[in-house]
């Protein structure tokens, strides 16, 4: 165009700009300039893309301050800036930049609100959530989604159903992205009955709506629910993908059905011509080590045509920890540590490995290496939702404006817990130190510290709902099990890899997870 010579106008760069390279943005910044043309908006506002698009914040910032002293600056500069920098995980300077927006839109609001979704920051999307509907502007389909995944990452289920119940008072149209959101916050937020009926008042449901609902299914171990929907699916006419197949595969994982598990790996791949991945067979690794046949899960790995990552690995190597076998999970262990060196979960599952044959010098190995190569033993936390507040405690601490209240209520907890016959399981306590010493760390534990603070603020016969980022240890779960049945409370939580339903000293799980 330009050796016609022909001369682009205002228009013409703003289409080249979002997808331009630096080398070339910055080219085609100059040609703004001697054209005249960077005081316009359209001009100006792709600029600033290009340079967020090509991770240059700091050209982005030195630009969008230059812009600042003329009248270019419009909503969408400031919205380009927030969303753009939320991209480039620089959420607190996004916030800064929101916070001092002269006025805001709908795309404004969502960027925010999306930018702390992404960077797991999901309180904080509430809150600006929270802040936009008290401004009375009215929401679309976009923020809506973005809140109900704010909701089901944080776990809150009483938030989860306000946002269903605004969607719903709006107007919003409840599309298929909608929709499966909402299913997907039902089911990670551990009511599973909710997003069942939302799933089927659904008028027309896609492959992503099938999948969410048999793998909501599959995570709180329903696993003849799972496989009766999947062959429901199939009556419809809907042909599964490799997800359903993942999901129905963990369906059979989380409750021991290794028959069921090999059955349906056989019959997608050869019915559907699914032909599985990675994903896959650490999924059938981890049905065979669930169930403690290490060597069939061995055997997979061994067979399979890729050559096996951290995942299927990972599997393997936690089933050896369940089962106590120590060769094989040694040699694996150190393997998945090499091959995820910044992973602090494996250090500490190698080493909890370990400590419980007594390898104090092994377990003393383990944390020199984490010390030399600045790796952070990831803190346990633990979130609870009460009247729609949302408290997180973390192991080891208790920062709480009723600290007191809450720790004699752990105490009370335990005691009568022990009366009931609980006995303190320290397998999993990675102190070469006495056994006393060992049970007084377990009330620490962030579960137990969040299941104290909801005792205080429910009734007997309510239902409490906490969320784990790590997976529930031996002692938390017994312990939890005995609480369900003397304060007569359900307790529903959800823990790294799926959920537990503790009512009357039972759990969902069967004591397999």
């Amino acid at each position: 165009m330009l050796s016609l010579p022909l001369h682009p106008d205002h228009f013409t760069l703003p289409r080249i700009l979002p997808a331009a390279p630096l080398p070339l943005a910055a080219q085609l910044h100059a040609l703004l300039l001697k054209l005249n043309f960077h005081s316009h908006a359209h001009s100006f506002n792709a600029l600033l893309a290009a340079y967020l698009a090509n991770a240059r914040a700091d050209l982005a910032f030195r630009l969008f301050g230059g812009g600042g002293s003329s009248a270019v600056l419009d909503v969408v500069s400031w919205t380009t800036m927030v969303g753009g920098l939320c991209r480039l995980g620089l959420v607190d300077d996004a916030r800064e930049l929101f916070d001092g927006m002269p006025e805001r839109n709908l795309i404004s609001w969502n960027a925010m609100i999306s930018g702390y979704v992404k960077a797991g920051r999901f309180l904080d999307a509430l809150e600006v959530f929270d802040q936009m509907r008290a401004t009375g502007l009215e929401g679309n389909g976009f923020v809506a989604a973005s809140a109900v995944v704010a909701c089901t990452g944080a776990g809150a289920l009483a938030r989860g159903r306000e946002v269903h119940r605004w969607v719903e008072q709006s107007g919003i149209q409840m599309d298929a992205k909608l929709a499966t959101a909402v299913v997907d916050m039902y089911c990670k937020c551990g009511s599973v009955e909710e997003a069942w009926r939302v799933f089927q008042r659904l008028p027309t449901k896609g492959l992503t709506s099938w999948n969410c609902m048999i793998g909501g299914l599959a995570v709180h171990g329903r696993c003849k629910d799972a496989t009766e929907l999947f062959h429901q699916m199939e009556r419809e006419d809907v042909a599964p993908d490799d997800v359903t197949l993942v999901n129905v595969l963990t369906a059979c994982a989380h409750t021991g059905n290794v028959s069921g598990g090999r059955h349906y790996f056989d019959y997608m791949v050869q019915r559907y011509g699914i032909e599985p991945k990675m994903e896959h067979y650490g999924c059938m690794v981890d049905l065979f080590g669930r169930a403690g046949l290490l060597d069939e899960a061995k055997k997979v790995i061994d067979d399979m045509p890729m050559e096996p990552d951290i995942g299927v690995l990972g599997a393997l190597f936690g089933a050896c920890k369940i089962h106590r076998d120590l060769d094989l999970g040694e040699a694996i262990g150190w393997r998945v540590i090499e091959l995820d060196p910044q992973n602090s979960g494996r250090y500490v599952l190698l080493a909890n490995l370990l400590a419980s044959a007594g390898r104090w010098g092994d377990v003393a190995r383990v944390r020199q290496l984490m010390d030399e190569r600045n790796v952070s033993k990831e803190a346990g936390r633990s979130v609870i939702e009460i009247d729609s507040e949302v408290c997180e405690f973390q192991c080891g601490t208790l920062r709480h404006p009723e600290e007191k209240e809450i720790f004699a209520m752990a105490k009370d907890m335990m005691r009568k817990i022990g009366l009931e016959g609980y006995a303190p399981d320290t397998s999993d306590v990675l102190h070469d130190v006495a056994e006393e010493a060992k049970e007084a760390s377990l009330l620490y534990h962030s579960e137990k510290l969040a299941i104290a603070f909801g005792l205080l603020r429910t009734r007997p016969g309510d239902t409490m709902r906490v969320t784990k980022n790590l997976r529930v240890c031996r002692d938390c779960h017994e312990a939890t099990k005995l609480i369900s049945r003397v304060f007569e409370r359900e307790i529903v939580v959800r823990d790294r890899n799926r959920f537990h339903h503790f009512r009357d000293g039972v759990c969902s799980c069967n004591d397999y997870w």
